[in-house]
C-alpha cells in the first residue's frame, strides 16, 4: 500500500486485516496514480475541461455553475484547514439534508485531505454520540436548521470541539462571509457559520 497524505493516521490504522480487503480488478479505467483526490478529480477537471460555466448543482430554488461550486469548495476547505485548524486525515462530521451547501461541504472536507463522516438528519445528539466516539470526530459542519441536536451533542460529547454551520445566512462576525471577501470571486449564496470553540 503506497503511503497515505494523511499527517492524522486514524483511518489507515483502523483499516480492517489485509485479506479482508477487496480484490479490486485491474483494467485500464482503473489505473489511478499513487494519490488521488476525489474533489479535484469531480470538480476541478470540470472546469479544466471548459464546463466552468455549465450548471453544476440545479435545485427548484436556484443553480450554480461548476466554477460557483469550485469557488465554494476552496472556499470551505480553506476555512476547514485555517480557520478549523485541521490536518490531512482529521474526521469531519457532516449534518445536513441534500442540498447545494452539503453537497459542497462534502466536497471541501475531501478536497482538504480530511475524512468525511457524513449523517442521516434525522439522527438526534444520542444517535451521533457513538459515531463521533467511534470515529473520533473533532469537528462537524452542519446545516444551521439541524443546529439544536448538533449543540446538544457538544454539549455531550467533549471531543467533538468545533463547527461551522451553513444555510444560515445571519452575518455573524466569525461567519464564512468575512473568509469569503478575500477570495475575490462570486459564490452561492449560503455560507457556514462557525460556533465558538471549546
Amino acid at each position: 500500500m503506497h503511503r497515505s497524505a494523511h499527517i492524522d493516521t486514524f483511518a489507515r490504522d483502523n483499516l480492517p486485516p489485509p485479506e479482508w480487503w477487496p480484490d479490486l480488478p485491474q483494467s485500464p479505467d482503473t489505473q489511478y496514480p499513487e494519490r488521488l483526490n476525489a474533489t479535484v478529480e469531480l470538480l476541478d477537471r470540470m472546469v479544466e475541461r471548459g464546463f466552468g460555466d455549465a450548471i453544476a448543482l440545479r435545485t427548484d430554488e436556484a443553480a450554480c455553475t461548476w466554477n460557483q461550486l469550485r469557488v465554494r469548495v476552496n472556499q470551505i476547505a480553506h476555512a476547514l484547514r485555517e480557520r478549523m485548524g485541521l490536518v490531512p486525515g482529521n474526521r469531519v462530521l457532516l449534518r445536513g439534508t441534500n442540498n447545494p451547501m452539503m453537497a459542497a461541504c462534502l466536497l471541501a472536507t475531501i478536497k482538504a485531505g480530511l475524512v468525511a463522516v457524513p449523517t442521516m438528519p434525522l439522527l438526534r445528539a444520542k444517535d451521533l454520540a457513538p459515531v463521533v466516539a467511534k470515529a473520533k470526530v473533532a469537528a462537524a459542519l452542519c446545516d444551521i436548521a439541524l443546529r439544536d441536536e448538533l449543540d446538544a451533542l457538544m454539549r455531550e460529547t467533549p471531543s467533538l470541539k468545533q463547527a461551522m454551520f451553513f444555510n444560515d445566512g445571519s452575518g455573524a462576525a466569525d461567519a464564512l462571509e468575512t473568509h469569503r471577501r478575500r477570495c475575490r470571486r462570486a459564490s452561492p449564496p449560503a455560507t457556514p457559520r462557525r460556533t465558538t470553540s471549546r
